[in-house]
């Protein structure tokens, strides 16, 4: 099941296996032959090495990362959590949003080709569909016709039938825009503590003790009694639904 799962994350990247398995032959009754294992390991070692950039840049991971990273630093909080933490949280929340579109990924596309009843280009074509779907969800227009206007590509008739290679990059713009939009108003409330208290320790001439050092346990307080991480977390599984 590890091999299904890697091999439908790094499907949209899978160009090159896909000219391999298409040369399969056609074997008795209209049967397709499966592929065997040495190709299957040749495939899985493509997914393995094209896997982190996908993970990465076509997954919620970018967004959730991007918010979470945001919001210690304006807990001003330095490393705490550690990058690790935050890395694994963000990847964690990821599998769950992607869950669905993974499986319907590999009961599409290689399933039916396991069984014999699709070739590998037309599994690529068919395991495709539902990354593609979630791209689109939350890929904007105004960064869909941008990469349309770089790659020199004409407009299609529907936007199902945007190809990867627009869609992929005009998701990652959108996905660090509403990032950055999201870590933006997280700052907003610790931003009004900071200057609250540098204004209140510069009045009464406290010079010597940085303010940050001060207002650092009043945005810990108050993030620990709103329910800050379950806020926070469960604004963004929201925003994917």
């Amino acid at each position: 099941m590890k091999l299904h799962i890697a091999l439908a994350m790094a499907t949209p990247m899978l160009a090159a296996p896909a000219d391999l398995l298409s040369g399969l032959a056609v074997t008795g009754a209209g049967r397709r032959e499966i592929p065997g294992l040495p190709l299957q390991i040749v495939m899985l070692m493509t997914a393995l090495t094209l896997l982190p950039a996908v993970l990465v840049s076509l997954t919620p991971f970018l967004r959730i990362s991007v918010v979470l990273h945001f919001l210690r630093q304006a807990l001003g909080t330095q490393t705490v959590p550690s990058n690790q933490v935050l890395i694994g949280l963000s990847l964690f929340l990821s599998l769950l949003v992607m869950q669905p579109v993974l499986k319907d990924a590999y009961e599409m596309g290689w399933a039916p080709m396991e069984q014999g009843r699709l070739s590998g280009s037309e599994a690529l074509e068919q395991g495709i569909k539902p990354v593609k779907s979630f791209l689109l969800r939350f890929a904007k227009e105004r960064d869909i016709a941008l990469m349309l206007d770089v790659t020199k590509s004409p407009a299609p008739r529907h936007a199902t039938d945007l190809e990867l290679r627009v869609l992929a990059p005009a998701y990652v713009l959108s996905e660090l825009k509403a990032g950055f939009q999201i870590g933006a108003v997280l700052f907003l409330p610790f931003l009004i503590i900071d200057i609250v208290v540098a204004s209140v320790t510069l009045s009464i001439g406290m010079v010597q003790l940085p303010p940050v050092m001060v207002s650092a346990p009043f945005k810990i307080l108050l993030f620990v009694l709103v329910d800050g991480w379950g806020l926070v977390v469960g604004s963004l599984m929201k925003s994917f639904q």
